[in-house]
């Protein structure tokens, strides 16, 4: 009976020793928690590409407008400052802390003018460059700007009037 009673006290002990063991390991597993979970990203468009005012002389040339905000011109092409503002693109992107985006630039496109003829853009870099990781928890956005190339003929390729179009860009999340 006495050694009954010490074995059952013993197994007593070990059952509530190895109950307090599993408690402790699954409130170990509660406060490690994994990461959250990816979400799709929100892309808004805030602003589009606007390269301003300018001349062509005897022959052709670009016109660049840098995520920056700069604008700057080769060949024959002259800058004009007529009021006719110039500046990137700009997306605002909305995710979690973290997540890391590459922008995809899209291929080249072709702008139509309101006079006729046409222009060749080329979409230059983004600021920030890739990869973008997103730095702020939503709601809050951080914005890419995204800068292009125009090339310019000449005047009779190209005749004044306003030139429009529409380029993609693909913000792939990792």
């Amino acid at each position: 009976m006495v050694i009954q009673s010490v074995l059952t006290r013993k197994v007593k002990a070990l059952f509530l020793t190895a109950i307090i063991a599993g408690i402790l390991m699954f409130i170990g597993m509660i406060s490690q928690a994994q990461e959250m979970p990816p979400r799709p990203v929100g892309i808004y468009y805030t602003q589009s590409l606007s390269f301003g005012a300018f001349s062509l002389g005897i022959s052709g040339g670009s016109v660049t407008v840098y995520p920056s905000g700069i604008r700057s011109s080769t060949g024959g092409v002259v800058l004009l400052n007529l009021g006719y503002p110039f500046f990137p693109a700009i997306f605002n992107i909305e995710g979690n802390l973290g997540t890391v985006i590459h922008p995809l630039l899209g291929p080249d496109v072709t702008l139509t003018g309101s006079s006729g003829g046409s222009l060749t853009l080329h979409l230059e870099t983004t600021d920030p460059g890739d990869p973008i990781i997103i730095s702020v928890s939503p709601p809050g956005q951080i914005s890419v700007k995204v800068g292009g190339t125009i090339y310019v003929g000449n005047q009779a390729a190209n005749p004044p009037g306003f030139y429009s179009g529409f380029f993609s860009i693909m913000f792939i999340q990792e």
